[in-house]
């Protein structure tokens, strides 16, 4: 089983199911497959954890994501962009790449699309 931790304005559009995916980086540690559970957490490792739900991952796609300073790009992904950042849980495109921009800075990054079943 794989848990994952999502900063606390994910919790209710991933509790009402708006948000139904995430997007995680490609590394060492392995990630959800589908027909696994997956264990949903907001402040994992801290005093104010919670757990947001179980859910059963039904799908895991690999995926790049471009930052600039002026650009945000998603490749391997055939969606509308405001779509995807809306079922991602921003309100736009623009509000994923302010996120993003301010997270990870500047660079491509190799990532995977995880989605699971509403809670």
């Amino acid at each position: 089983m794989v848990a994952y931790s999502f900063r606390r304005r994910f919790v209710d559009p991933i509790r009402s199911g708006a948000k139904r995916q995430t997007i995680r980086a490609v590394g060492k540690r392995r990630h959800a497959r589908p027909g696994e559970t997956v264990q949903l957490y907001s402040g994992m490792r801290t005093k104010q954890c919670i757990k947001i739900g179980d859910a059963r991952c039904i799908y895991v796609q690999p995926m790049w994501i471009g930052v600039r300073n002026d650009s945000f790009s998603l490749r391997d992904i055939v969606i509308d962009a405001d779509a995807f950042a809306r079922a991602d849980g921003f309100t736009s495109i623009s509000d994923m790449h302010a996120f993003w921009l301010r997270e990870h800075g500047v660079g491509n990054f190799e990532m995977l699309l995880i989605k699971w079943e509403p809670l």
